[in-house]
């Protein structure tokens, strides 16, 4: 017997997807698969520092801005586990990440249209369908959701020399490299750079610590009350019904809103470098390379030069000496191999996907089958596109428009 046509399938099973199927899962009738490649759900593993937290309250997390009263929201996780009164008491800060991604793999164990192991191939559209082939089956669906999150992104002279001494910040925990006794660089001013330089400058022992950035400064996190109004529905879509060039002056305006640094994070740096200066009597084992750039490197497995060109005022050297070599670079858009046989069928604007206001892809297909973008559309939907700030309401929007009534209000 043939499949049934599902109503839609998602591919990537990430907070995006996951909150769409933790959404839709009390929808009565409707029909819809998530598939995933991995066999497991896990979150940045190679980023999961026992310290780091979250940077957004932890109501934000799949479905409550939308449905408070949902059973996958964090409280109620946190209930189920018998911790939420030990968690009050504890007061943190921000939610721990680690905890955050025992959140997330609690939802996964509890929501049946998640399906892992499943590496989606080729995704075709005829007969009215989309048809998802993975090696052991086909998929057929009215709707495709693309949840396949961003890729790492590695700066071109960089690209060469990846292994186990030169790789990706995400790669962190996963490389695990022996840093002791080793000169250490870390390429990028942002929060995954600076989580990894406290990460080694508190608890390991490298020979030094060098933090290169492009930025006039290690710059924190806008979280003021005002910047926070720009991670909000109305704004949003304020900003999605703009000209292309006004958008694109205020992502420029807008980004340490979202692109800075937890200021917890920096106080804890400057004060592990004030105690290596001035305690442990070790000045420059932390040293900070603002407004620089890394333009080549050479060299390498044992050692590596790293031509340094900079802009500022300060004492920055023309080469780095390195034997490990951290790219906090940053993480990229990319249209999943898969969509190769649909690829020309899309609509763009100078390159970038058309997202219309539904979170759907113009394309040349019939307007009752469309393709929905999850976390791809920072250029049409702002800074508050990859942040977890949104993620419950665009699930929401996404699931309205694929039910054609609203399910949820938005």
């Amino acid at each position: 017997m043939n499949a049934p046509i599902l109503d839609y399938a998602a591919v990537g099973i990430g907070p995006a997807n996951m909150s769409l199927a933790a959404l839709a899962h009390p929808v009565e009738g409707l029909r819809g698969a998530h598939l995933e490649r991995r066999e497991s759900f896990s979150w940045h593993p190679g980023l999961l520092l026992p310290e780091a937290t979250l940077q957004v309250s932890l109501l934000k997390d799949l479905v409550t801005l939308v449905d408070p009263t949902s059973p996958f929201s964090f409280l109620s996780f946190l209930a189920s586990e018998g911790r939420l009164y030990r968690f009050l008491a504890a007061d943190f800060p921000a939610v721990l990440r680690a905890e955050f991604n025992q959140y997330l793999q609690w939802v996964a164990g509890r929501l049946p249209s998640l399906t892992f192991g499943a590496d989606v191939q080729s995704v075709d559209f005829h007969g009215g369908a989309f048809h998802l082939r993975t090696r052991e089956r086909e998929v057929t669906a009215r709707h495709l959701v693309l949840g396949t999150g961003l890729a790492p992104f590695v700066p071109e002279p960089f690209r060469p020399f990846l292994g186990p001494t030169v790789f990706h910040s995400g790669e962190f925990l996963l490389r695990a490299p022996e840093v002791t006794g080793r000169r250490v660089v870390v390429v990028g001013g942002g929060q995954s750079g600076a989580e990894i330089v406290r990460h080694l400058a508190a608890g390991a022992a490298p020979e030094s610590i060098t933090w290169v950035s492009r930025r006039p400064s290690f710059l924190p996190m806008d979280d003021s009350p005002f910047a926070n109004d720009l991670y909000t529905p109305d704004y949003v879509r304020r900003f999605h019904a703009l000209p292309a060039d006004h958008k694109v002056r205020l992502l420029e305006q807008q980004r340490y809103t979202s692109d800075g640094i937890d200021l917890q994070v920096l106080q804890d740096i400057y004060r592990l470098s004030y105690r290596d200066e001035f305690i442990e009597d070790n000045p420059g084992r932390l040293r900070f390379l603002a407004d620089c750039a890394v333009t080549a490197i050479e060299g390498g497995p044992d050692e590596y030069k790293l031509a340094v060109e900079s802009s500022g005022p300060g004492d920055a050297p023309a080469v780095l000496a390195a034997d490990i070599v951290i790219l906090s670079t940053g993480y990229a858009y990319t249209l999943p191999d898969f969509m190769a046989p649909l690829d020309a069928r899309l609509r763009r604007d100078s390159r970038m996907l058309v997202v219309g206001d539904d979170f759907s892809v113009a394309w040349d297909g019939p307007a009752e089958n469309r393709i929905y973008l999850q976390n791809g559309a920072r250029h049409s939907w702002g800074v508050a596109d990859p942040n977890l700030s949104l993620l419950a309401w665009r699930s929401a929007v996404i699931l309205n428009s694929v039910l054609g009534e609203t399910r949820y209000p938005v």
